[in-house]
């Protein structure tokens, strides 16, 4: 099967199986999904989602975090991964919105990027999510998943390197989506430790699996 063959054969499956899928942070708007993406690095959506709506109902704007102090703002906090750090970047955060981009949400990667607790896997989430931007975040689902599929080269060893051998082969309007495809796929069906190949409706491309049924053989 060739590279093409193989991203047809993902993007086609998933356009029939699961054509509408997003983020499973809860938000109602581009500042509260800042703040929870930064929030989930190295934490679970889960976590995260419970943690958010009296974080949000209290903190409901840029000029609420950067009002705030660590010590009133940790509490809210306190149960994710990394809490004091991340308490730090979102006042920070808070303040930069608010002194540099009049309390709105920058469009590009590069300004998501000066903000603190923001790095390239966050912005390009921001602008993926919020502005329908060709950009692919990607996280450790991510960056495991196109590798056992096939889809990046195996010698791929950053996310940046993943990353764009993704943008490459994928249709710019398709990409905001291949990302959520790939996080989902990930998180429920090719788990890092023991992948549910028998439930898996992509094996028929899948490097991954080829390899497992040749040492079985």
């Amino acid at each position: 099967m060739t590279r093409k063959e193989r991203y047809d054969a993902f993007v086609t499956y998933f356009k029939e199986n699961q054509p509408e899928a997003e983020t499973e942070l809860n938000y109602s708007n581009p500042f509260e999904l800042l703040v929870a993406v930064v929030l989930s690095a190295q934490c679970t959506d889960v976590r995260i989602n419970k943690v958010t709506p009296k974080l949000f109902e209290d903190f409901p704007t840029p000029e609420h975090l950067a009002a705030s102090n660590f010590d009133e703002l940790f509490p809210y906090i306190k149960s994710v991964s990394y809490p004091n750090n991340k308490t730090k970047h979102l006042i920070g955060l808070g303040k930069m919105l608010v002194e540099d981009f009049n309390s709105e949400i920058p469009e590009t990667i590069e300004d998501l990027q000066k903000l603190p607790g923001v790095g390239r896997k966050t912005a390009n989430v921001i602008t993926s999510v919020i502005w329908n931007q060709p950009s692919m975040a990607v996280d450790t689902h991510v960056y495991r998943v196109s590798k056992r599929l096939g889809l990046v080269n195996q010698n791929a060893s950053t996310p940046l390197a993943v990353e764009k051998q993704l943008v490459k082969h994928l249709d710019k309007e398709v990409i905001p989506k291949a990302h959520h495809w790939l996080i989902l796929h990930g998180r429920y069906v090719c788990l890092a430790r023991k992948p549910k190949c028998e439930e898996c409706k992509l094996i028929h491309f899948c490097r991954y699996f080829e390899k497992q049924e040749k040492i079985l053989r």
